[in-house]
């Protein structure tokens, strides 16, 4: 499946299984050996929602969230249930997360943001930066820079994703270009992945978010990726405090097929 230009293998897990699924999703993922995707997500069963989603990376971490990663599997589940429209709830481990579907459209409710820094004094290759901090689930640097096009971010991002900052765990990295009052534009470098993908929900939300929050922009945001899909942010401002943060866009399902994976205790389809 594909949401603005992050693509997910989506699996439905029975009730047990002996695949230990940070391996799967290592070999899975790999592109020249494997399907190929950013991510993995496993839809299972959930006593507190509809559903339940993991995520796991391409380096077999496993994630806490992911915004287009969520809309994936809301069109996944809508499918599943024969339902071209409605709502839902997904359980992760960065809490539950509201889901709604229009035809081609998906909307998610994120959970709402916290550990929101601003103006963090960081040296990145002897020169000084300032960048910002907000978790929207998972965490993400957001820095705001001019010539975006030109910028190489996967070097720079790389450093910033391993800055003893934002240790143990790390940091998305995002690069964002003000376009107008309520649009901008951004690449993103994203860990787990280890590179730039085209899109991120989570990153798209943080960088929306951080732009509002410096420039006192309105509830509305415009965030255009690199796959040239727009991503569309609302949210509720007051105060200085954001709720109600919602992500929407496009997801679809491009093919079902079956994988053969050699594991040790044998041969899973």
């Amino acid at each position: 499946m594909v949401a603005a230009g992050n693509d997910f293998i989506v699996i439905k897990l029975p009730l047990s299984t002996g695949v230990a699924l940070n391996k799967l999703a290592r070999s899975m993922c790999n592109r020249k050996y494997g399907v190929g995707a950013d991510g993995v997500l496993f839809l299972k069963r959930s006593r507190a929602a509809d559903a339940r989603m993991r995520i796991f990376n391409p380096d077999g971490s496993e994630a806490e969230s992911c915004g287009n990663g969520l809309r994936c599997l809301a069109r996944y589940y809508q499918d599943l249930k024969s339902r071209s429209r409605g709502g839902l709830s997904i359980e992760t481990k960065a809490g539950l997360v509201q889901a709604k579907t229009n035809r081609d459209s998906v909307k998610i409710r994120l959970t709402d943001p916290r550990d929101i820094r601003l103006d963090i004094p960081l040296k990145v290759e002897r020169r000084n930066l300032k960048v910002n901090f907000i978790n929207t689930g998972v965490p993400h640097v957001v820095i705001f820079v001019e010539g975006l096009s030109g910028l190489d971010p996967v070097r720079i991002g790389r450093i910033i994703r391993y800055h003893r900052s934002f240790a143990p765990r790390g940091t998305n990295v995002n690069f964002a270009e003000v376009m107008n009052k309520d649009s901008i534009r951004l690449r993103t470098y994203e860990r787990g992945v280890e590179d730039e993908t085209l899109a991120c929900g989570t990153g798209s939300a943080a960088s929306a978010l951080i732009f509002a929050l410096k420039t006192n922009a309105a509830g509305r945001i415009n965030v255009h990726t690199q796959s040239g899909e727009t991503l569309k942010i609302s949210f509720a401002k007051s105060r200085g405090a954001i709720t109600d943060v919602w992500l929407e866009g496009k997801a679809r399902r491009l093919l079902s097929g079956e994988f053969l994976y050699q594991s040790q205790g044998g041969l899973y389809v």
